[in-house]
């Protein structure tokens, strides 16, 4: 069975309050709540064909907003009003934004894994091992908390669970963007904790920044996690197991025994392969079928402990963000990169296929229908239409028998921010600092019915659309198996004329089961292309096609399809290929199948 995941993200995915004040705090903006992801949103998800639920910003993270007991934070070392969802303040307890009484906020939490699992999905956490919130202080768990009995006058120490910086008596420096002045708020660039007095001397960043003085462009509201790796010097030190490891294998543990599923580790590359070689095995061992998705990007530096995807996949992790094809395409829509880019990265990947996560968007990346070039970050642009999806989807999630991932309200089209919550985000996010809503996404909420009454007739296609696609993935033998070869060698168009440039195709398919899945990508611009697709004889004989075969257009814009386009026999396939017409910004799926006496 594949694995769909769905990123829902608590904070904003039942909030219907459209009011998006900049700044605005939880009672103007309003907020998700456990509560909302009721029956109904989990049987709407479970029919669109969802596997799994991630549920984004669960953990109780660093915040501008104070409950009883539970203090707001120190406002020089918060990013947005209600807090980044990885600036975790305590690991062994929720967020209590999310609960309608604060106080029982894990029993309102534990009421919803009961709930999704009645519904027979299954439950995803964050788990962000790399970093902490510099306020960090458990008040679940403060006989585990971090840095107790460090040694601060050393950098780095095995047991040590942070790395230490700056001379003695030297305090931490703080500043901030001149844009950032959330009212009420008080910013003098110091925090209590790390004023350099004893006992109190200031750490490195999450974003491995060793200075006193880290800029707004670091991760300052972070401190790192030592885990035995020296990340100056590359220098390791595991003989006598760090206190962290055994620390985190306890959270791991906490959150299994409430009900979870798995977990979403971010920022995987930036913790030792060893580590999670011990944490896997041992959630494995209390659990067996516990789920492991890691955040993982490769190229930040020699710094990092994890240098390639094979370490992480030999450490135990079940699927690894898949990074580059998801670039390969924004490349292409940017007009900077080419069909060969992605052609190689779908082609040859590092590990098996099965392993790789792909995706078109989550929390970290512009939406679909953002602008194709973000002319601040290039590399960090939108396709500029949700009609994109019509044809991305297809060719990234058939990739392979391996996961997918939506973000909540990618099947609805939302089109993201103006950039104007008060934690700047660019043009196109979805912000994860502050309290907002998703106008698009609304339309599908309904007053928390969760139907498509609201939806306008495109928004309704394109949802459609989604669900055909997932219910392709999850039900086609095809696509099930190991099976993929790559079609555009074979379509060379200066080889063959009637092979245009601008279709895109690889073929899907179980050995020996005598059909082949051949999918068909449309990357002229604002065109409908038409041409010949060919298929190598090796290729039809290894899927075992013999003699003549019927070729059927299966899938499209408006989803599963059965419409008859001839019979072909295998000289024919392999020397002429068959007919396809791709309408502009589509893919379609057709399926090449021996026929029956």
């Amino acid at each position: 069975m594949k694995t769909v995941i769905y990123q829902l993200v608590v904070r904003y995915f039942g909030n219907t309050n459209l009011t998006r004040q900049k700044y605005g705090n939880i009672a103007t903006n309003g907020c998700g709540k456990f509560a909302h992801i009721s029956n109904a949103a989990l049987q709407s998800l479970k029919a669109l064909g969802v596997t799994h639920l991630w549920l984004t910003g669960c953990l109780r993270q660093a915040t501008l907003t104070s409950y009883p007991g539970l203090p707001a934070d120190d406002a020089d070392v918060v990013k947005g009003t209600a807090g980044s969802f990885y600036a975790i303040r305590d690991y062994f307890d929720v967020c209590p934004d999310y609960a309608e009484v604060p106080e029982n906020r894990m029993a309102e939490f534990t009421a919803l894994l009961a709930r999704i699992h009645a519904n027979q999905l299954k439950v995803l956490i964050d788990f962000v091992p790399n970093h902490v919130a510099r306020g960090y202080e458990s008040v679940v768990q403060p006989n585990l908390n971090f840095g107790l009995g460090d040694d601060q006058s050393q950098f780095f120490a095995r047991n040590n669970d942070f790395f230490y910086t700056g001379d003695p008596g030297v305090g931490l420096r703080l500043s901030k963007d001149d844009w950032w002045n959330p009212p009420g708020q008080v910013f003098d660039g110091m925090f209590e904790r790390e004023n350099g007095s004893p006992g109190h001397r200031p750490k490195v960043t999450g974003s491995n920044f060793s200075g006193v003085a880290p800029s707004p462009g670091e991760w300052y509201e972070t401190i790192k996690l030592n885990y035995g790796y020296d990340f100056k010097t590359g220098a390791s030190d595991y003989q006598q197991r760090p206190r962290t490891w055994d620390v985190m294998d306890r959270v791991i543990a906490y959150w299994q025994e409430q009900g979870v599923d798995g977990f979403r580790c971010d920022m995987a590359h930036k913790v030792p392969h060893a580590f999670w070689s011990f944490l896997i095995g041992e959630a494995r061992r209390r659990k067996a079928d516990s789920y492991f998705v890691a955040e993982a990007y490769f190229g930040w530096g020699d710094s990092e402990p994890v240098k390639s995807m094979p370490q992480l996949t030999q450490a135990g992790f079940d699927a690894i963000y898949h990074d580059e094809t998801f670039k390969a395409l924004r490349r292409i829509y940017q007009a900077r990169g080419t069909q060969a880019d992605y052609d190689q990265q779908i082609s040859f990947p590092l590990i098996q296929r099965e392993c790789l996560l792909e995706y078109l968007e989550n929390h970290d990346e512009l939406r679909i229908p953002a602008p194709t070039i973000d002319w601040e970050q290039p590399g960090n642009s939108g396709f500029n239409s949700a009609e994109a999806g019509y044809q991305l989807a297809p060719l990234q999630f058939l990739l392979s028998a391996g996961p997918v991932l939506l973000l909540n309200g990618q099947e609805v089209g939302e089109s993201g921010s103006d950039g104007n919550e008060g934690w700047r985000v660019r043009r196109g996010h979805t912000t994860f600092f502050d309290y907002w809503a998703m106008p698009e996404f609304t339309r599908w909420v309904n007053r928390h019915t969760y139907n498509d009454e609201n939806l306008t007739v495109e928004q309704r296609g394109l949802r459609a659309f989604y669900c055909a696609l997932l219910s392709l993935l999850c039900q086609d033998s095809a696509v099930q198996s190991t099976g993929y070869w790559g079609l555009k060698y074979y379509n060379n168009p200066q080889e063959n004329p009637d092979r245009p440039a601008d279709l895109f195709s690889y073929a899907r398919f179980a050995p020996h089961a005598g059909r082949v899945l051949v999918i068909v990508g449309n990357f002229r611009p604002n065109a409908l292309t038409a041409g010949q697709i060919a298929l190598p004889l090796e290729l039809l004989t290894a899927a075992g096609l013999g003699g003549t075969a019927e070729v059927r257009l299966i899938f499209g814009r408006l989803g599963r399809l059965d419409e008859p386009m001839g019979k072909w026999d295998l000289q024919q396939l392999s020397q002429t290929g068959f007919p396809v017409s791709i309408p502009n910004q589509t893919t379609q799926v057709y399926c090449v199948a021996r026929m029956t006496e």
